[in-house]
């Protein structure tokens, strides 16, 4: 009989949480949206399973061990963790959840040699690190995972557009507002006491508006950890709904005159400028801004690595085996930290509203700074291909191309909108570099 009061006390149904409950519900909400929608089900996947598992009571996927044995732990145990972290015990007190959450407040906080101290008493009373926190210590904490997300990117991006018709990088640049534009409204929203941000948080939150998942998750880790789950989860999610969410402004910001401008063709580029670019930007932009040298850095390697052709098999294993093996622990990881604990409140409404800002306000710099362009130039582009500047690739390039199409059946802008599509790849690497030079 005590066996069994024991299994179902020690159940996850029995001490299963309402918010627990609630994210559950929410991960698998993102599971639908990858699996019966398409929305971007190569991370939405694994991050709506991730958080699934997060989510599990009493299994500890996403705790570390310390975080389990404080969990989990008894009166004796209790007493070891707390004399680790310098912490009041009265071992004849009664455990309760006050006193768990007083330790696990103690352990966020503490430093790095009381960290590694406590994470060897945890370790020694048989406590282990969760399989979601382990990933996440490798794969993002690391900095690796999104690195690598990036030269995979590099490697299937074809820079040529983009040569072709350099003054499209403006148009990559003019989307970039939307990051910059958003961390004033995240110090407008602190400023007015309606949600609190740090000027950390509120530059990681505005990485969203350049619609580039892996340089989100890289600005967050380094500023705002605590952030991760919810603005990785907004990132992909506006990325995925970029059909839905650009056409409108499009419209709304442009005549159907305008829509309808076509385009000359672009030029032939070399094999030569191809294989210089990626070297040149590189050297260029680490010199004035080291900080962005390592997202561009290994955007530029996959990249030459493409156009090279003389490494072939390293760049079919960056675009393919990599980056897919890269993109499931990636998921898991992100997905770790949509527990309830770390994902309901009220910030995460903040960063789903500001994120969405951003992502707006970054698609219509783009399409006027093309209107700009137009009315200082005789050479005319269509305006459709400015929203293409947030680095949403190669998706926002086709939106832009189907409204194209919409309004003249013959005007393919597909090729045109790739060159500030990558130029926004380009200029969120960018953003991100200033930020972690400022904040970092």
């Amino acid at each position: 009989m005590e066996g069994l009061s024991k299994l179902v006390f020690g159940s996850g149904l029995y001490n299963l949480q309402w918010g627990q409950a609630l994210m559950i519900v929410i991960c698998l909400g993102l599971l639908f949206l990858a699996i019966r929608k398409g929305f971007e089900p190569l991370l939405l996947l694994p991050i709506g399973f991730g958080g699934l598992m997060a989510n599990i009571p009493e299994a500890g996927l996403a705790m570390s061990a310390v975080e389990n044995a404080i969990h989990l732990g008894n009166a004796d145990q209790l007493a070891n963790i707390a004399a680790a972290l310098n912490v009041p015990f009265d071992s004849a007190a009664t455990i309760n959840e006050a006193l768990r959450h007083e330790l696990l407040v103690a352990y966020k906080s503490s430093s790095a040699g009381m960290h590694e101290a406590v994470t060897f008493a945890a370790t020694d009373m048989g406590y282990a690190h969760g399989m979601l926190y382990q990933f996440f210590s490798v794969a993002i904490l690391s900095g690796i995972a999104p690195l690598l997300i990036f030269m995979g990117v590099g490697a299937m991006t074809d820079f040529g557009p983009l040569l072709a018709n350099p003054r499209t990088l403006l148009l990559g640049a003019a989307a970039q507002f939307g990051i910059f534009g958003t961390v004033l409204g995240a110090a407008a929203l602190d400023a007015s006491g309606l949600i609190e941000f740090s000027i950390k948080e509120a530059a990681a939150i505005g990485i969203i508006g350049g619609a580039d998942g892996p340089t989100s998750i890289y600005v967050a880790t380094l500023l705002s950890p605590h952030l991760l789950g919810a603005i990785a989860v907004a990132a992909y999610s506006y990325m995925a709904l970029v059909p839905l969410i650009q056409p409108p402004i499009m419209k709304a910001l442009t005549t159907e005159s305008e829509r309808k401008i076509k385009m000359e063709q672009l030029r032939h580029v070399s094999r030569v400028e191809k294989i210089f670019f990626p070297i040149i930007l590189l050297v260029l932009v680490a010199l004035f801004l080291p900080d962005a040298a390592p997202l561009l850095g290994m955007f530029c390697l996959g990249n030459l690595m493409r156009e090279s052709g003389v490494v072939d098999r390293l760049s079919d294993t960056a675009q393919n085996a990599l980056i897919n093996i890269v993109t499931i622990v990636l998921g898991l990881s992100v997905g770790s930290k949509l527990s309830a604990d770390k994902f309901l409140d009220v910030q995460t409404l903040g960063i789903l509203v500001l994120g969405l800002a951003a992502f707006c306000v970054g698609t219509a710099t783009g399409v006027l700074m093309a209107k700009l362009m137009n009315a200082l130039s005789k050479n005319k582009v269509n305006p459709l291909i400015g929203s293409a500047g947030v680095s949403a690739v190669p998706m926002a390039a086709r939106v832009s191309n189907r409204v194209g199409l919409e309004a003249n059946p013959q005007n393919f802008l597909l090729m045109h909108a790739m060159g500030p599509n990558v130029a926004g790849v380009i200029g969120s690497a960018v953003a991100a570099g200033i930020m972690i030079k400022f904040l970092g």
